[in-house]
């Protein structure tokens, strides 16, 4: 799964995606610097591991992980091609979600593309260009499809019905996402690769000194009242901040956190939020030689939970042997577990769920 950290030039997203990643993206005070995505592997942090490893003292331990793709800045008019915005926009069809990284700080020392700093009009001015460029797409398929009714084939009138439905809600700057679609309708729009169709989660980037009183904050207020209209959740992050944590040993980390009088660092929060955001959720696996967090998607079945560590699993499934982390942590031990009953045989319905622990029982 894909994360794609958008937003203006000049705001942050680069030193953002350095610090996630600890990966060096070049991030100059320019338009464009980052041409070219950079991609990074980034650990999604889970305490329980941590716990999970303190009992079993295993040879390894493998956290789950999420993928972030660094986009350049976006200006007014990408999607006539403004800016390379051609080419920007194509990344950005491909990630799954979007991290739209807004600027709430101010700094003489860095530019803004439109001179002052002003998050709700930037949010509007990236929103405009993804739905514009949605619009041409939709365009293009709503008279694709309006020839091909002809041929008498039922799909594309229900196809150009939706088209329809979506062109008329988009026309005055709407995002696709805002539209209630039916699950039928949702399966014909997947095929669109929409932008303003993927889930998106704003990054609020102050300065320093904002982030002990963020309540207060009016450029963050902004975004806040501005993004619950499409029912996004915003976090709060200084990405200079962020990027000063990332490059500090644990414990100077947790006593620079502390400092600063913050319980998480801003990106934990963001990894976390985009897991989420994602329909994400880890189980766990548990032994000597390894304590691992594996990703699936909310709703998985244990067959499908298997085949994540591998094929063999999933098409020899048996059972899964299952205890959830909260219970195994009680009891202390897997046989502990086991005589107070809460450790349980699962079938191939079962719906694994965030945090279960799991033996996976097959025969190949």
């Amino acid at each position: 799964m894909k994360l794609g950290i958008a937003g203006l030039p000049n705001v942050g997203k680069s030193t953002l995606f350095n610090a996630l990643t600890k990966a060096g993206a070049q991030a100059a005070n320019y338009p464009f610097c980052t041409i070219d995505p950079n991609v990074g592997i980034v650990p999604v942090p889970d305490k329980r591991l941590d716990v999970l490893a303190e009992m079993y003292n295993p040879e390894k331990l493998t956290p789950a992980t999420i993928e972030f793709v660094d986009i350049a800045g976006l200006v007014r008019g990408a999607s006539k091609g403004e800016g390379l915005g051609n080419r920007f926009l194509a990344h950005i069809r491909e990630v799954d979600a979007i991290v739209h990284v807004v600027r709430c700080f101010e700094d003489d020392n860095i530019t803004h593309v439109d001179g002052t700093v002003a998050p709700v009009r930037d949010m509007e001015t990236i929103q405009m260009e993804f739905v514009l460029a949605d619009l041409e797409v939709l365009q293009k398929r709503f008279d694709k499809a309006s020839k091909l009714i002809k041929t008498g084939d039922k799909k594309y009138k229900e196809e150009c019905a939706v088209l329809q439905k979506l062109l008329d809600h988009m026309q005055d700057g709407a995002p696709a996402r805002t539209l209630d679609l039916t699950e039928e309708e949702k399966e014909i729009v997947k095929g669109f690769s929409l932008l303003t169709q993927k889930p998106i989660i704003y990054a609020a980037n102050v300065e320093e000194d904002a982030l002990q009183d963020v309540e207060n904050n009016a450029l963050v207020e902004q975004v806040k009242q501005a993004a619950a209209k499409e029912g996004a959740e915003v976090v709060v992050v200084s990405a200079k901040v962020e990027e000063e944590l990332s490059q500090l040993e644990e414990e100077e980390r947790a006593l620079f956190l502390s400092e600063l009088g913050l319980p998480s660092a801003g990106l934990d929060r963001l990894v976390e939020a985009s897991y989420r955001l994602l329909g994400l959720i880890s189980y766990l696996t548990a032994g000597p030689k390894e304590v691992r967090a594996w990703t699936i998607k909310k709703g998985t079945k244990a067959p499908q939970a298997a085949g994540k560590i591998h094929s063999d699993f999933e098409k020899g499934f048996i059972r899964a042997e299952i205890v959830s982390y909260d219970d195994l942590i009680e009891c202390g031990s897997i046989a502990a577990a086991r005589e107070k009953g809460l450790y349980r045989s699962e079938g191939k319905e079962y719906v694994i769920q965030d945090g279960d622990v799991v033996l996976f029982r097959f025969n190949v």
